[in-house]
């Protein structure tokens, strides 16, 4: 035993410079960046970091204090995600989520992508079905202090005037109905755990409010004019909530069926890819965002919002699904 120690001792005294060598060189690039190693230091953690593990691979064997096999482990781990772990810019982070990670995910979503936008679907088929027969049935999809005097009591010429004349009104129920979409998106994805069941309510309320509004246009022969003002930022907004809840559904099926796996390493899985379609959910709001302020303001004319609103729907719908090469 006293042999054993004796070895032990004559072995830290021996090696344990390098190790505080390497030490110092990890804290100082981890402290800023690689950029702050000179070139002699760069070519020298490689090099100590292979003495490091060969001095944890020998206190295995011979040590007896287990807190400097602890203390080598982890230096040994620092030095391995230095030496050989991936470092990017921020930059280059960003192009990789834009090129790949976030159109991967959102395509890994299609199945739960098209339930979404069918239930959202049937909201609109719903309320426009019982707006057109009954517009009392307005008030029940659209509270009458949001809607801003666009109810079944308005003239035609005033709803008209709501799709082309700069208001107040105008900007105040654009501005609403932003608010109302981002909050649907955002509640849709963060409820999706409670087993889909509030992800669908709020897919299809959302569905509900804009098949009210349609019908409500479109019952003064307004339809195609009211969906020209919508669609031009809606093409973008509506496809974010819709992939919202499709992120919300994903989580929510995960909990229900988590397959072989238990519920909750099911939903975590979900729920890191869900939010790689969030964050991009986020992106496509700004869009919208932009869009709506642009098509508002600077056009009029009802062939140029539906080719705006086409033309969108189409690149959003090609950078989501065509092919593309794996990285």
């Amino acid at each position: 035993m006293a042999e054993l120690v004796l070895k032990s001792q004559r072995f830290r005294a021996e090696r344990e410079a390098d190790w505080r060598r390497l030490e110092a060189l990890l804290a100082k690039a981890e402290g800023g960046s690689a950029a702050r190693l000179s070139r002699e230091e760069l070519l020298e953690l490689p090099v100590l970091y292979r003495s490091a593990l060969s001095s944890l691979s020998v206190a295995r064997s011979i040590s007896l204090d287990q807190g400097l096999i602890d203390y080598l482990e982890s230096l040994c781990t620092r030095a391995y995600f230095f030496v050989y772990g991936a470092r990017s810019t921020l930059l280059a982070r960003m192009g990789g989520f834009f090129t790949h990670d976030w159109p991967a995910a959102v395509k890994g979503l299609w199945r739960e992508t098209l339930v979404s936008l069918a239930i959202t679907l049937l909201g609109v088929v719903v309320a426009a079905a019982l707006v057109a027969g009954d517009p009392d049935w307005f008030y029940a999809f659209v509270p009458s202090e949001l809607a801003g005097g666009r109810d079944p009591s308005a003239s035609a010429a005033f709803l008209r005037a709501t799709l082309y004349d700069d208001h107040d009104g105008k900007s105040v129920f654009a501005t609403f109905l932003f608010t109302h979409n981002a909050q649907v998106a955002l509640f849709a994805f963060a409820l999706g755990f409670a087993l889909c069941l509030p992800t669908a309510g709020l897919m299809i309320h959302n569905g509900l409010m804009l098949g009210a509004f349609l019908a409500l246009f479109a019952s003064h022969g307004l339809g195609l004019e009211a969906g020209g003002w919508l669609m031009i930022h809606g093409a973008t907004e509506l496809f974010a909530i819709v992939l919202a809840g499709a992120a919300g559904f994903s989580i929510g099926w995960a909990v229900v069926f988590p397959g072989e796996t238990s519920r909750m390493s099911a939903a975590a899985a979900a729920g890191r890819r869900a939010a790689v379609v969030m964050i991009g959910v986020v992106v496509m709001l700004f869009l919208a965002g932009l869009l709506e302020g642009i098509g508002r303001q600077a056009v009029r004319a009802d062939a140029l919002r539906w080719t705006i609103a086409a033309a969108s729907l189409s690149l959003w719908l090609a950078y989501f699904y065509l092919p593309r090469k794996t990285p």
